[in-house]
């Protein structure tokens, strides 16, 4: 018979939320399968369990598919490959590396210093990352150009300690850590895997959480893109990217890994730390995140290898005759697990071995202590190496290796706390024990001088010459070079003349252009350059056809590894959907992120592969950058370079779709980003002269770390041909005129940028016809760029007070102007409000804050105010103000054209409304 409480249930990971409301039944059914099994033998009882979970399915009972395999490592002891390195050398330089990056943290935290830092994460991942870098992981110098690694953030002490050990980085940088001003640029360490910090040493930035699993898949994926295009022959190179099971959470993490699936993504392999703590206590405390993980895989398609136990598990596992071991590792929550890792010897005997006789007598020889030290497979190399082994030979599938481990494995005042993350600072009594649990020759008379002269420990290098360093060394020799390590090889490219932007300069004659068509028609242009053509890398998140592009489909086709293996339901016309193993173009499906993902790895290629790649991101300005700012962030950090298209831009121009779809704020999102250069254009002829100097300063000879941001409209307008004296410099600094007024009477200025430009054009044909007033016209390119020259000029004259003061370029461009500065755009007034401080003059500005709505154009621009009428409302209201108009034409002009009603413009025909 059964006997005792009833388990509970874990299912693949997850405890099952329904309680048991008839205990004795259950034992019933339990018992008729017990006697099942002893009847009749495994091979009946599985077959009658599959039976019955048929017909739950046919009975519609909720019981979803089994994923997930035993809590067991899945690579069992007689597979493991002969572990090719030194063990005890592995050892020990494992342990100097461990104290090293403790002390680093430790030591930032010293009184009067305290700038934070993470100890146990590196702690619980040490002997996943040295098994890589001994064994795994391509440098630069590698044939094929070396792997690609994602380094988990928090664990960058432990890659500091390694490049201390290999001589790459001195004791006094490791005591600088986290201090990268004050002594001086390029001599602290960033706190993170920061490339725009550390240019020479990170290649990816990771830490902020979720962003390392789908711009990893993307890598991998743009890898074979390359490949496939002919561009470089990636096969050599392979993707690792190291993630915490807390980090899981994070929806970016998992969002993407079909992805990985769907291209057989073999270059790709994660390795999950899973020690079972996020920041505050466990990830999933009632049930088992390795199980839920390996679900999850399995059923996204990819090849899980479980890495949950240590080598001294094995002899017990052999002897589990009657499974009952497996099943005790099955159904223990990882809350319990957790407790195991801080309890003793004596206590886990009791609590996980104790109350069933078959596994106490399983333990009987052991000692307490040597059950207490039974360890977890993360921590033991053999079969971490195994892991990494499997992984790199799996072919078809991305493989994920699920690691358990320890957080803060070997400190005693960390291991296994809920605290542990917060917990930043060891005491002396801390760093003895830990000094001695690593046998590491420091004496107490050492780590007391160290603490009186410097606040902190000493550091541990066991000198140049030390086996230890020479083994570091030869094994990364024989790997191709230290990691991680950025190098940039990319050649310059030779970019296209002026020829190419001819026609935009032509402007639109009768037919009235969209600015989003013209930058797609300099797109189509710069592909077929026979120099930076096959550079480009078209981006788009299920929208080309939105944006006029489907006309490239034929001929640049989109990229499918597999081609296209069915006949396209359009296949009979001219514009047929195309997919090509060859194709150009990325179609990333409905996911901005996985868009930002790509366009990150083609913006950096030029530094990850030595090929200068120009990614063309274009999407819907509000999802694009609204959605993915912390992924454009993180390509900024990268150092990534690139075009950013943000169509159907502005709150007015895209009415029909509603309050969502209404961008009035991705200037002032970009304005936050310092490597984003944002354009608002109106003209086409703008846009050749921003385009142009995009690509010369991010792909010319003397190229620039920067992203290029360009909101453009869907709304055809009338395109002037460039005019003969056009002010290019104005054009690219952010403001030029456009129309200078000729008439006699009160003066104004009027300022807008993009789809903004035609209302102040026809307001200053209404004033000037209807009011008696004069208006100059500007079209300002760049309010963001506008803004950040005068804050710099302000900076300048701040640190150089006795030298000739700077002006901001647009207090020189708008001195000496006559009137008030009316500034209108299609976005919030914050936009042209951050050059109020510098507008030499009475500055009015409208805009469109608040919620979106659908409409037409012509009402939504009535009801925020910023259609022409309102601007002339607008202007005049400010020369009243000034006395320069009664205050009776100020009010008469409102009633005429009602400003304050948009049934006024109910009649009010619109062209090309939709996306």
């Amino acid at each position: 018979m059964h006997s005792g409480a009833t388990p509970s249930v874990i299912h693949e990971g997850l405890p099952t939320q329904l309680p048991d409301i008839d205990p004795d039944e259950t034992l019933e059914w339990l018992d008729s399968f017990d006697a099942l099994l002893d009847d009749r033998g495994r091979e009946r009882a599985r077959y009658v369990m599959l039976r019955l979970l048929e017909r739950a399915r046919e009975k519609q009972v909720g019981v979803p598919a089994l994923r997930s395999t035993d809590y067991i490592n899945t690579i069992p002891s007689e597979r493991e490959p002969w572990f090719p390195g030194d063990e005890e050398v592995e050892r020990r330089i494992r342990a100097f590396i461990r104290w090293n990056a403790a002390v680093m943290v430790s030591s930032a935290n010293r009184k009067g210093l305290e700038v934070g830092g993470h100890i146990a994460t590196y702690q619980s991942s040490a002997s996943l990352y040295e098994v890589g870098f001994n064994h795994f992981f391509r440098g630069k110098e590698a044939p094929g150009g070396g792997d690609q690694v994602f380094i988990q953030g928090h664990a960058s002490p432990g890659i500091y300690a390694r490049a201390f050990l290999e001589g790459r980085l001195n004791e006094e940088l490791l005591y600088r850590f986290r201090q990268e001003v004050q002594h001086g640029k390029g001599a602290g360490l960033s706190s993170y895997p920061h490339p725009r910090l550390m240019p020479d040493f990170w290649e990816f930035p990771t830490v902020s959480m979720g962003l390392t699993g789908i711009n990893s898949i993307y890598q991998a994926r743009f890898n074979r893109y390359l490949a496939n295009r002919g561009i470089k022959d990636t096969s050599d190179q392979r993707v690792w990217a190291f993630l915490g099971d807390g980090e899981m959470a994070e929806p970016e993490s998992l969002g993407a890994i079909r992805v990985a699936a769907r291209e057989e993504l073999d270059n790709l392999t994660w390795v999950i730390n899973c020690n079972l703590q996020q920041l505050d206590g466990p990830v999933t405390g009632n049930g088992k995140i390795i199980q839920e993980l390996e679900a999850n895989f399995r059923g996204a398609g990819w090849n899980v290898i479980k890495v949950v136990w240590g080598r001294e598990w094995d002899a017990l596992l052999a002897r589990d005759v009657d499974g009952v071991l497996v099943n005790r590792m099955n159904s223990t929550p990882d809350g319990q697990f957790q407790t195991y890792s801080t309890e003793t010897g004596g206590y886990i005997r009791d609590h996980f071995f104790g109350d069933d006789p078959r596994l106490r007598a399983m333990v009987e020889h052991m000692s307490d202590d040597q059950i207490e030290k039974l360890p977890r497979g993360g921590h033991d190399y053999r079969k971490v190496y195994a892991a990494f082994d499997a992984a790199t030979k799996h072919v078809g599938q991305p493989t994920v290796i699920l690691a358990k481990t320890i957080k803060g494995w070997t400190i005693d005042a960390l291991e296994g706390k809920n605290a542990t993350h917060q917990m930043k600072k060891l005491t002396m009594a801390d760093l003895k024990r830990f000094r001695d649990r690593l046998y590491l020759p420091i004496s107490d008379r050492d780590l007391e001088e160290s603490y009186e002269k410097t606040g902190g420990a000493p550091f541990f290098h066991p000198g140049a010459e030390a086996p230890e360093t020479q083994y570091m060394l030869e094994r990364r020799n024989a790997l191709g070079g230290s990691l991680p390590r950025r190098v940039v090889r990319a050649q310059p490219l030779k970019l296209p003349g002026d020829e190419v932007y001819a026609d935009l300069r032509k402007g639109g004659g009768k037919n009235k252009i969209a600015t989003t068509m013209a930058v797609v028609r300099l797109l189509r242009d710069w592909m077929k350059d026979p120099e930076i053509g096959d550079r480009i890398v078209p981006i788009a998140p299920d929208e080309y056809r939105t944006f006029g592009m489907d006309s490239m489909f034929p001929s640049a086709k989109v990229y499918n590894p597999g081609g296209q293996q069915y006949e396209s339901v359009d296949r009979k016309l001219l514009l047929a959907y195309k997919e090509s193993a060859q194709g150009q173009m990325l179609h990333e499906g409905i996911s901005e992120a996985g868009a930002m993902a790509s366009a990150t790895a083609a913006g950096s290629a030029y530094s990850t592969h030595g090929e200068h790649m120009i990614p063309f991101y274009i999407f819907y300005s509000m999802f694009g950058f609204q959605r993915t700012a912390d992924s454009i962030w993180a390509m900024a950090d990268q150092l990534a370079r690139g075009f950013l298209i943000g169509a159907t831009a502005g709150r007015t121009t895209l009415t029909g779709e509603g309050l969502q779809h209404a961008d009035g704020h991705s200037p002032l999102i970009a304005s936050t980003n310092p490597a984003i250069v944002h354009y608002d254009p109106a003209f086409a002829y703008e846009v050749s002269h921003i385009m142009k100097a995009g690509l010369e300063r991010m792909y010319g000879p003397e190229a620039e770390d920067v992203i290029y941001y360009v909101t453009v409209y869907n709304e055809p307008v009338d395109q002037p041909a460039q005019p003969e004296n056009a002010d290019v410099e104005g054009i690219l600094r952010g403001i030029h005129r456009v129309g200078v007024a000729q008439g006699e009477g009160p003066r104004v200025q009027l300022m807008a940028s993009g789809v903004g430009m035609p209302w102040a054009a026809e307001a200053a044909r209404l004033l000037a016809e209807e009011w008696g007033v004069q208006a100059d016209t500007w079209s300002v390119t760049s309010w963001n760029e506008l803004a950040r020259d005068a804050v710099a000029a302000e900076e300048w004259n701040l640190l150089h007070p006795t030298e000739a003061k700077r002006t901001a370029y647009v207090a020189d461009k708008l001195a000496g102007v006559e009137g008030p500065v009316v500034a209108v755009s299609d976005y919030m007034c914050a936009v042209p409000l951050q050059i109020a401080r510098w507008v030499p003059a009475d500055y009015r500005v409208l805009g469109t804050d608040g919620f979106g709505f659908a409409d037409t154009r012509p009402a939504a621009r009535r009801y925020f105010h910023v259609d022409a009428q309102c601007v002339v409302v607008q202007a005049l209201q400010a020369l009243a103000d000034a006395g320069q108009v009664p205050v009776a034409k100020v009010a008469e002009a409102a009633a005429r054209y009602r400003i304050d009603d948009p049934t006024a413009v109910r009649g009010v025909m619109q062209e090309g409304g939709d996306a």
